[in-house]
């Protein structure tokens, strides 16, 4: 008796998990031909065609399947220490990634303190706004001869360099924002008398979040292009100084591979700003 009433139990869960189940191979189906299915489909192209163009007998330019024979134990022990600047690829990569982390962070600081100033008060947007477009048209490597002057030391030089390439677009882009605030967003804050900390944190910030965000975005991403040009010249270790001494020992496939991680890490970095501004502004940050 108790059996005639299990049966019908267990096929109506699985009449009903069914359906469940066929929509998720579904949308598992659909995010693999419209998202994984193209990017795959044009990397393969493309590394056949850079088969087919680097194994002709005048190229210069290692093959795919040469460069990863030749980087294999690069590949699969990132991490080797023979002591100095012998060490493998992920610790080049984690002390450039240590620089930018010093200089863009206090890029964030400055530039959004800065961009706020500037975005309330009309002096100094006229006062200020002037020396910044002269000043960030300035190309990034042409400010580590007067850091190295300064600082007289390699890393904090380098760090210099990622300050003063993040900074300009933060400070725009959140002056942008907070000129762009709502009028009603203003005056909701005169009725409830909010005081100064009060404005910034509840009305502000999360009005100019996008804007902030936007900014941060492209910060990131010129702070690792400038820090992979900036340790070719200081030299030590880093992932900059890695493909500087490749090209030195005539080291093409290393130099590929660098090349490989430094856009992987580019990508990365990116999308993790990215996340983070969508979880703060609840996705008004373009992915």
């Amino acid at each position: 008796m108790q059996r005639n009433r299990i049966w019908p139990a267990m096929l109506a869960t699985g009449l009903g998990t069914g359906p469940v189940m066929s929509e998720r191979l579904r949308a598992l189906s659909r995010f693999l031909l419209q998202r994984a299915l193209p990017p795959v489909l044009v990397t393969g192209a493309l590394l056949l065609l850079w088969e087919l163009l680097a194994s002709g007998p005048t190229s210069t330019l290692p093959t795919p399947t040469q460069v990863l024979s030749d980087t294999w134990d690069l590949i699969v022990d990132p991490f080797y220490d023979n002591g100095g600047t012998d060490v493998g690829m992920g610790w080049q990569i984690l002390a450039s990634l240590e620089r930018v982390a010093y200089g863009f962070l206090l890029a964030v600081l400055v530039g959004v303190s800065l961009g706020v100033l500037i975005g309330q008060s009309t002096w100094a947007m006229r006062g200020l706004d002037p020396v910044f477009q002269v000043l960030r048209t300035v190309p990034p490597l042409a400010w580590l001869p007067l850091s190295l002057a300064a600082f007289q030391d390699s890393n904090p030089s380098a760090i210099f360099v990622i300050f003063i390439t993040a900074i300009w677009p933060i400070i725009i882009n959140t002056s942008v924002g907070v000129r762009n605030i709502p009028e009603d967003y203003r005056n909701v804050s005169r009725v409830l008398r909010l005081n100064g900390a009060e404005y910034f944190l509840k009305i502000m910030l999360p009005a100019a979040a996008p804007y902030i965000f936007s900014g941060l975005r492209i910060g990131v991403g010129l702070s690792w292009l400038a820090i992979v040009a900036a340790e070719m010249l200081i030299g030590g270790v880093g992932i900059g100084f890695f493909i500087w001494d490749a090209w030195n020992s005539s080291m093409i496939s290393d130099i590929v591979l660098a090349l490989i991680y430094v856009g992987i890490v580019g990508f990365l970095l990116d999308r993790l700003v990215a996340f983070i501004g969508n979880r703060v502004t609840r996705g008004t940050v373009a992915g």
